[in-house]
């Protein structure tokens, strides 16, 4: 049996959600086997994931569970994941989780997976390796197996199946050995993770009173917002949009970097990105070297006057 854990946002599946159960329908296809989704407190729909070749989904139910805590959800997803495979995105939620899984059920674990299963026995696929600047093939011929999918790598493909859905009741872990007292998120219209356009933003904005002409573009092309680390240290913006090797790791087709130098530390976050335009008043600023587009010029000029370009283009 395969497992699929998909991640869901005040009760909606994630994108990153069908992505991991299309992966999960592939990797069953060529094994001949079965998809089993494993969520926590969804509300949604299951058709989506029957869509994308879940035959079963396992929706734990419990109050208990709103608060999110790695090491609680593992003891219920252990509890439910009996195969020898079990599949999650490449998220902080579920990076978080799998590595309690890996140990308690002993199995090899890979991250940050970026194509479909070369084959099946022995396991061999590419994952991320370096910050993004490498690409790695792995093997291992455990006999269970735990890995993690980086978003937007691999896509969704349609595999409607016949599906149902089942409530199970599950024993929650009472001693996790920590208490999880806080959480932030993403107080944006869009799920940075989760998102095909990003608009970020750095220190050339000089202040986070200037931020409107982001915003701004960021709406004409349904975008999340996101920045460097120097903006979010310097309290411009909230933690949760800061992307780079100590923020979030992103994957989205399109990256707009707007007043950003490019240090290294913030191309590890987002050097899976398909497309990267960096606008900026340097012509020796080092993300030109990462570019596929750039524009030399002020950015309280280009910004602007690109936005109402679209605005136009739309119209």
């Amino acid at each position: 049996m395969i497992y699929a854990y998909t991640e869901n946002l005040n009760g909606k599946y994630k994108k990153s959600s069908f992505e991991v159960v299309s992966y999960a329908k592939t990797l069953a296809d060529m094994i001949g086997d079965t998809v089993t989704v494993i969520t926590i407190n969804s509300d949604d729909s299951p058709d989506d994931l029957y869509k994308y070749g879940a035959t079963k989904v396992l929706n734990v139910k419990n109050e208990a569970l709103k608060v999110f805590d790695p090491k609680v959800f593992a003891g219920v997803i252990s509890q439910l994941a009996d195969g020898n495979y079990i599949l999650f995105s490449h998220s902080n939620e579920s990076a978080s989780i799998a590595p309690f899984l890996v140990k308690e059920k002993d199995a090899a674990y890979i991250t940050n997976v970026i194509s479909l299963p070369i084959s099946a026995s022995p396991f061999q696929v590419k994952r991320n390796v370096f910050s993004g600047k490498g690409i790695a093939t792995v093997e291992t011929t455990a006999s269970k197996l735990i890995i993690t999918v980086s978003a937007n790598s691999v896509g969704c493909k349609e595999s409607p199946v016949q599906g149902i859905q089942e409530n199970p009741q599950v024993n929650l872990p009472t001693d996790p050995g920590y208490k999880v007292e806080s959480s932030e998120l993403n107080t944006g219209k869009i799920d940075l993770k989760e998102a095909e356009i990003v608009v970020s933003a750095g220190r050339g904005m000089k202040g986070p009173e200037n931020w409107k002409i982001i915003e701004d573009l960021a709406n004409v092309l349904g975008a999340a917002t996101a920045c460097s680390k120097p903006v979010s240290d310097a309290g411009w913006r909230p933690h949760a949009e800061h992307v780079g090797q100590t923020g979030k790791v992103i994957a989205p087709k399109l990256y707009i970097a707007i007043g950003i130098s490019g240090a290294i530390q913030h191309l590890a976050g987002i050097n899976n990105s398909q497309t990267i335009v960096v606008i900026n008043n340097d012509p020796e600023a080092p993300f030109f070297k990462s570019a596929d587009y750039g524009v030399v010029g002020d950015l309280f000029e280009v910004v602007p006057k690109l936005t109402e370009k679209l605005k136009v283009f739309k119209g």
